[in-house]
């Protein structure tokens, strides 16, 4: 894995070299779904402490194993599986709907949780099992989260279309855009192993790797 990380950074650093970033403005979120904990304790000594995972459950168990570790759920998220995902995750990826976020916002208030929330975006009609709001929901879903005390908008997660790397400049001026409008500092989420350095070069904040970094599952 040492080896396979140092190439990613090295490509990161590149990218951002390209695009005159400084490569510690991105972050690198590790894609754990289906890698053991015995790896994810391994990427834990090469310098990672948060991990991306799709399914509630499989994360559940492995932050109970890992409890000093922070994971983020990236994957659909039911609404029969909230208080789960409340109870074991930091931070939530994929609010895509005001039905998801509301519920969301009261099991927060009822847990007492404190949590980070990233909206999820389909700006290509691609409503597919991987989720996403379109923009013409994304004010009833801010106005929705902006009731909480517990829930923090950290900002925007996408997966483009693959091959479409224009949609990464299309969600950064989407970002912008948003920022202004909420008076809030919104993240970027996108980008994973086959075009993060187009994600990084329009102004993506957070790539996530899983194979590339981890290396085959198991």
């Amino acid at each position: 894995m040492f080896e396979r990380v140092s190439i990613l950074r090295h490509q990161i650093e590149q990218a951002c070299s390209k695009c005159d970033r400084s490569p510690t403005d991105v972050e690198l979120l590790p894609v754990s779904k289906h890698q053991s904990v015995a790896s994810i304790r391994e990427a834990v000594a090469l310098g990672f402490h948060s991990f991306g995972e799709n399914y509630v459950q499989e994360g559940a168990a492995k932050q109970l194993e890992l409890p000093e570790q922070k994971f983020n759920l990236i994957g659909p998220l039911q609404r029969n599986k909230v208080k789960a995902a409340l109870l074991h995750f930091a931070e939530i990826q994929t609010v895509d709907r005001v039905d998801l976020a509301s519920r969301l916002v009261r099991m927060a208030e009822e847990l007492h949780a404190e949590r980070g929330v990233w909206i999820q975006l389909d700006l290509w009609d691609e409503l597919t099992k991987a989720g996403g709001c379109p923009e013409s929901e994304l004010s009833a879903i801010f106005s929705e989260l902006a009731g909480s005390s517990w829930l923090k908008v950290r900002g925007f997660m996408a997966i483009p279309p693959p091959g479409q790397e224009s949609a990464f400049a299309q969600l950064a001026l989407l970002r912008n855009h948003w920022q202004q409008k909420m008076g809030l500092r919104l993240r970027l989420s996108m980008g994973m192993s086959n075009d993060f350095e187009a994600a990084i070069k329009a102004g993506g904040d957070q790539i996530r790797i899983g194979t590339a970094l981890f290396g085959e599952r198991q």
